[in-house]
């Protein structure tokens, strides 16, 4: 299937909100394809160069190209370029201007901005949970200074199962898919 025919829904928000876990479910409802997020493959810590997450930010972008041409329809993307830039300004306090670039290569059909309304679980990357709040509203603020709309998603894990698959089916027939 062309790259144009397929939707792209964007798993966005901060760490711990069941991006992934949310992914891997929707791509087995849907009978598709997911992308993890690439940087967990990539680095094993949060200590990272300006070269690194310019590597990341390829892999994720290359990541999603590739998915996109064996995706069933709709592809589930479990992270951005808004993402990996926001990592970068944390982390390096500034962001590369290949990341900037790199965003505009991948047009989202559909953001889901993921609520922090559920427990914080730590498991050796996630080290802003006591920052949760001004890490969503970060988030939420990139998004909105960039004018894309969003869905919030929040409540249990299976709440946010049925928001997502009700703007999902939406969406597909929105686009006559």
């Amino acid at each position: 299937m062309k790259d144009s025919k397929i939707i792209k829904v964007c798993f966005y928000g901060p760490e711990s909100t069941g991006k992934s876990t949310m992914a891997r479910r929707m791509a087995k409802h849907y009978h598709t394809v997911f992308v993890p997020e690439v940087a967990r493959e990539m680095v094993t810590s949060n200590q990272f160069t300006e070269e690194e997450i310019v590597r990341i930010g390829e892999a994720q972008t290359k990541r999603v190209l590739e998915q996109a041409k064996v995706a069933n329809q709709i592809l589930f993307c479990d992270s951005d370029l808004i993402t990996t830039q926001i990592y970068a300004e944390i982390y390096l306090r500034k962001v590369p201007e290949a990341l900037i670039d790199l965003e505009k290569k991948i047009k989202y059909d559909q953001y889901l901005l993921f609520d922090i309304d559920i427990p914080w679980v730590a498991d050796g990357l996630r080290d802003l949970g006591e920052r949760r709040s001004e890490m969503m509203e970060f988030f939420r603020s990139k998004l909105e200074s960039r004018k894309i709309p969003y869905t919030l998603i929040s409540g249990s894990l299976e709440q946010r199962e049925r928001v997502i698959i009700s703007v999902v089916d939406n969406l597909l027939k929105k686009f006559g898919v």
